[in-house]
């Protein structure tokens, strides 16, 4: 699912997987220490800056599901801008000799 082109979106998608990160961490921070990070950094959870962080967490995890369903060639093209033709090294096999081989069975 592409909504804007090449780097833009890939740039898109790494913020939006580090605040899920983030998100994850400070809640991992809550379950196992008690301990709420981002209300210690902002001010507390009725902050108006620790709001626009949980906000922008839950858009962002909203998001990183969108890369749950988007398959492994859509994430090979966006993140290269080439397509991906499954070969293992990439390059054109040579096939001058298999021409020359064909050419010499016609002869006999």
């Amino acid at each position: 699912m592409r909504f804007c082109g090449g780097e833009n979106m890939g740039t898109l998608k790494r913020i939006a997987l580090t605040l899920t990160i983030i998100g994850g961490v400070n809640w991992g921070l809550i379950g196992l220490f008690r301990f709420d990070l981002v209300a210690a950094i902002f001010g507390g959870q009725d902050a108006a800056l620790s709001r626009v962080v949980y906000s922008l967490v839950g858009l962002s995890s909203l998001f990183c599901l969108t890369l749950l369903f988007e398959s492994s060639d859509e994430r090979n093209s966006v993140q290269t801008g080439r397509l991906n033709y499954g070969t293992e090294f990439g390059n054109e096999l040579n096939t001058s000799n298999k021409k020359k081989r064909n050419d010499d069975l016609d002869k006999m």
